[in-house]
């Protein structure tokens, strides 16, 4: 099961997941990273801190918004990944397709 909130904060919105992400719960993921850029936002960032578990369609949400992304400069960054979470993402290479930083203020510096 997973609760995700979106909180505007400044000049970027703030994706916050919590619990785990699988093949039923992706639809959420997806939805709200779609309502959030379907907002006008350009500035995104993932608050992965209360993030348990996140499955292979949790982790394609987030592949399926690369390209979209780079060609609308949109910019999401993601940060807090658990150690198990982050082994995920760096096992099938996503580390190096979208930008994850240990702490908010880390993304945040990012966002610029």
């Amino acid at each position: 099961m997973v609760d995700i909130k979106r909180i505007q904060e400044e000049e970027y919105e703030v994706i916050k997941i919590v619990g785990e992400v699988d093949a039923s719960s992706s639809i959420e993921l997806d939805n709200a990273i779609h309502d959030a850029v379907e907002s006008g936002g350009k500035k995104f960032l993932v608050d992965c801190t209360s993030l348990d578990y996140i499955s292979s369609a949790g982790l394609g949400v987030f592949m399926s918004y690369i390209e979209e992304f780079k060609k609308e400069n949109i910019h999401l960054i993601l940060y807090g990944l658990n150690k198990k979470v982050a082994n995920v993402f760096e096992i099938l290479g996503l580390d190096q397709l979208l930008n994850i930083e240990q702490t908010k203020g880390e993304a945040q510096a990012k966002l610029g």
